[in-house]
């Protein structure tokens, strides 16, 4: 074999496992069982996973969120990243072996072969400063392997669209959302607590505070949730009602599939106002910290449970609590629907406030922005709200 034969021959050998696995994630609709598809995007996904756990793990400086990493187990996190990369890789190599989707197996392999040679479970960690920028790349690799392991089981264990693949249509925007927003958790937070010690500073009374914190954590937590959903729902709803704060609000609305991603779909912008607006009043009376980090593991269930493609009997709940079938109506492009179920926590104040959507129909027909105007991708939809032109929405009647 000639020199220029054996070099297509690498190129073949190389280029077809990353042209195959980049095709596949390219595309939407169910995986059928049987072929080896599904265990090598499971095996695909960890083996990537892990192999940015190991840097973490030689960067956690740089890469590991401070407030996180103070209550990690070291030990755990080890033996969590050795059954990945076990599982990883035997579903991998056995595929392989069988011959089962043998290109996305090859880079399922190399993937989780990249994170054993740069350590794998044994990176060592030592001291290191604790006071340095970082990304939350500890917070994506945790928060989307436990979101995908319980509402996944969840969607389908009680789906409200039965047919509903887990890669829906646009699935890979929707995930690009997940990744930046927790990769930029650091500015984010950094930026939010800047702005809300220089603008609300001044309204803070540590007598009113230390009262406050002196209530008992159930109601205080119950207080906690009350306040930042009222914050919430008059932020969201100016959101709607104010055509320049729509263009920015439209990116999370044009999801045209509900599902446990959906709800990642937000503007940068918007990401960090709202949190300015939620959590300004929640500092001005001076919540426990137990009490904040109930309410931030409440709205961080809520947060992705309400978009989940989910149908559960809720009974007279639905009337006090927000549920995804009441979210999924905010989502709705029905004309019953436009501009209704605000809040996030307590559907009554939407009830209270006359805002709560009425309809004869079980569930709504279409999601999605009136007139589908948004343009697909991560970057455009960020871009979106500076470009020239209205929106359908902003235009005259």
């Amino acid at each position: 074999m000639s020199e220029h034969s054996k070099r297509e021959a690498l190129e073949r050998a190389v280029k077809a496992p990353v042209t195959e696995t980049r095709e596949l994630l390219q595309r939407n609709g169910e995986l059928k069982p049987g072929l080896g598809r599904i265990s090598g995007v499971i095996a695909l996904s960890l083996g990537f996973l892990c192999l940015l756990a190991v840097l973490a793990f030689h960067f956690p400086q740089y890469l590991t969120t401070p407030d996180l990493r103070r209550q990690y187990s070291v030990d755990v996190l080890r033996q969590l990243l050795l059954v990945a990369l076990l599982v990883a890789g035997g579903m991998s190599l056995g595929n392989l072996i069988l011959n089962r989707q043998r290109n996305l197996n090859i880079v399922a392999f190399v993937l989780v072969i990249a994170a054993v040679a740069l350590g794998g479970a044994r990176v060592p960690v030592g001291e290191f400063p604790d006071h340095t920028p970082y990304l939350g790349l500890d917070w994506f690799i945790l928060d989307l392997l436990g979101s995908t392991l319980i509402f996944v089981v969840i969607e389908k264990l009680f789906p409200l669209y039965r047919g509903q693949a887990i890669f829906r249509k646009e699935w890979q925007t929707d995930l690009k959302h997940f990744a930046v927003n927790h990769f930029i958790v650091g500015l984010a937070l950094l930026t939010v607590n800047f702005l809300l010690h220089h603008l609300f500073g001044w309204l803070v009374s540590s007598d009113f505070q230390q009262t406050v914190q002196h209530i008992s954590f159930v109601p205080q937590l119950l207080l906690c949730v009350l306040v930042a959903d009222l914050a919430q729902y008059w932020t969201h709803r100016a959101y709607h009602e104010v055509p320049f704060l729509w263009r920015f609000h439209a990116v999370h609305h044009s999801v045209k599939t509900m599902d446990w991603l959906a709800g990642s779909r937000q503007h940068m912008l918007e990401l960090i106002a709202t949190r300015v607006c939620v959590l300004a009043p929640l500092y001005i009376l001076g919540f426990s910290e137990a009490a904040m980090n109930g309410y931030i593991l409440i709205v961080g269930f809520q947060a992705v449970f309400n978009h989940a493609n989910v149908r559960l009997p809720w009974g007279p709940l639905k009337y006090l609590i927000v549920t995804p079938d009441f979210h999924h109506w905010h989502h709705a492009s029905d004309d019953e629907a436009i501009d209704r179920n605000y809040a996030a926590h307590y559907a009554f104040i939407d009830y209270l406030f006359g805002t709560a959507v009425t309809s004869t129909k079980k569930f709504p027909e279409r999601y999605g922005v009136v007139g589908d105007y948004m343009p697909d991708g991560f970057v455009r939809q960020q871009l979106f709200p500076f470009r020239r032109g209205k929106t359908p929405a902003e235009s005259p009647e």
